[in-house]
């Protein structure tokens, strides 16, 4: 069933509210469960760059469940049986990457929603407590799920409006990286040719009533104030790896400041 975390994360979306969560891209439960311990809203797993399948997410789910952390899912692709086992193992959503078109779009809606609107399949499982909510749970997810599709390339940038008039999309992830290789200037994910993309992004959300998200790496205050500024409300911050690494680096550093290490 839908807790308070995942309605939590319905309301923000539906209400364009600043909400923050970040990547789980190991296949840990133990460090999303101190993820969700230190309070980000949601989790998203990325099973698209990781080696991370469907018995992790299941794990990872678990690992959370009663938390007040909703659970995404960055599927590999628009794939519909992947996207409906990530959600019947207890995912809130997912994250669907490369989105280009809005066919696309509506490919990663339909296998989220159940029919009319989806070619979900019903079954017993973790997210209806294995048949013991079975009606509730299938009368409020279509309304529930959530569905973000990430804007990758220059393809996805010029189709930004039909995807967003997609119904049941309910705002859009910016990948820069890959964005940045799409307009040739890899790894230059402030250039102007990406800032003027992200702002055309951003406004399209605006008039489209659905959130934008982006990904802030190396977070600090002024990087997260400047992402509110600019419009964007689906906030990551880091991931997993990322934060282990900076705690792990700065442990260190203290270290060779007291001590004389090698």
């Amino acid at each position: 069933m839908f807790n308070g975390s995942e309605l939590r994360l319905r309301k923000a979306l539906d209400e364009k509210e600043p909400i923050i969560g970040s990547w789980i891209q190991t296949s840990s439960p133990t460090c999303a469960e101190i993820l969700a311990n230190a309070g980000f809203a949601w989790l998203g797993i990325d099973c698209e760059h990781t080696s991370v399948g469907i018995q992790g997410v299941e794990s990872i789910a678990r690992a959370i469940h009663g938390r007040d952390t909703a659970l995404l899912v960055r599927v590999s692709r628009a794939d519909t049986i992947e996207i409906r086992q990530c959600l019947d193992v207890g995912a809130a959503g997912v994250i669907v990457p490369m989105v280009e078109t809005a066919a696309q779009a509506r490919t990663a809606v339909a296998a989220a929603k159940y029919p009319p609107d989806g070619v979900r399949g019903y079954c017993f499982g973790r997210m209806n407590d294995w048949g013991s909510s079975f009606d509730e749970y299938a009368t409020t997810a279509n309304k529930s799920v959530v569905v973000i599709a990430m804007i990758e390339t220059k393809a996805g940038v010029d189709n930004i409006e039909e995807i967003l008039a997609v119904q049941g999309i309910d705002g859009i992830f910016i990948g820069p990286y890959d964005m940045s290789g799409s307009y040739g200037v890899p790894g230059q994910t402030q250039h102007p040719y990406l800032k003027k993309a992200y702002a055309s992004l951003v406004d399209a959300c605006r008039r489209h009533g659905k959130v934008a998200g982006q990904h802030i790496v190396n977070s600090t205050r002024e990087k997260l104030n400047e992402a509110v500024a600019l419009g964007y409300t689906f906030i990551c911050l880091d991931a997993d790896i990322i934060l282990i690494n900076q705690s792990a680096r700065t442990a260190m550093e203290t270290a060779r400041k007291s001590f004389t290490l090698k």
